[in-house]
């Protein structure tokens, strides 16, 4: 019986590692390769030029960006899903969404999230109604207008991925965003990108540790440079991302 139950919690694991791999894909058809999140400006302005310089931009958006802002917000909503608790989910969705300095990054959070709830509808992870197709509908814990951000956590927990796993998928699929980007917009190689890959690398685990510690009042992004960035993005006269 006990060799049987481990099988089985390990079939568990297994299954939750898979769907975490499947969320953080570059293929998930969402449209998150068409979102910079303000790179592109930065290149513009010359601010990111090289494999060095797009290391320390991405390092500094991760330590003062997402440490202090996604990552925690994740864990409370993973946790607030856990509890069934819809009022902590609807907090700190308008928190998040009250941290977008821009237009731009409003509409990333906001597109990705409808992008994402199209396809959890279409993979039959949505609630179903006689009434509504599944794509217009969500679990009665979630805000309507949910963002990405609060469906990655929703997606995340329905596949059974804890809350550090869940925190570790997010920031990878970030990370890899971020270098894909610079690939096509930067004279960088794949393999300059494997090297900041390998640099950054702890970085994402000591920001998942960071975040796991911080208290509610301890959160907010410190990020004027990519603020100012995104905002010179929107008026950008030649471009090839949405952010």
């Amino acid at each position: 019986m006990h060799t049987e139950l481990t099988a089985l919690e390990r079939q568990g694991d297994e299954l939750a590692l898979l769907g975490l791999m499947q969320l953080v894909s570059p293929a998930l058809p969402i449209g998150a390769f068409a979102f910079s999140q303000g790179l592109e400006s930065a290149f513009e302005l010359d601010w990111v030029r090289d494999e060095a310089s797009l290391a320390e931009w991405l390092s500094g958006v991760l330590e003062d960006g997402l440490t202090r802002c996604e990552l925690p917000v994740l864990a409370r909503l993973h946790e607030a899903l856990d509890q069934g608790d819809s009022q902590s989910i609807a907090t700190w969705e308008e928190w998040l969404a009250a941290t977008r300095e821009t237009a731009e990054l409003a509409a990333e959070d906001s597109r990705l999230g409808v992008s994402l709830k199209r396809l959890l509808g279409s993979l039959d992870l949505l609630p179903r109604d006689q009434q509504l197709p599944s794509e217009d509908l969500l679990t009665p814990l979630l805000p309507p207008q949910a963002g990405y951000v609060t469906l990655f956590a929703y997606t995340a927990h329905l596949r059974g991925v804890s809350v550090r796993q869940t925190l570790l998928g997010f920031a990878w699929a970030w990370l890899e965003n971020q270098l894909a980007v610079a690939c096509k917009a930067l004279p960088l190689g794949h393999t300059a990108a494997q090297r900041v890959i390998e640099q950054l690398r702890p970085a994402l685990v000591d920001a998942v540790n960071q975040a796991l510690a911080l208290k509610d009042d301890e959160l907010g992004p410190v990020l004027p440079g990519l603020a100012l960035a995104s905002a010179l993005h929107e008026t950008q006269y030649s471009r090839l991302f949405r952010s």
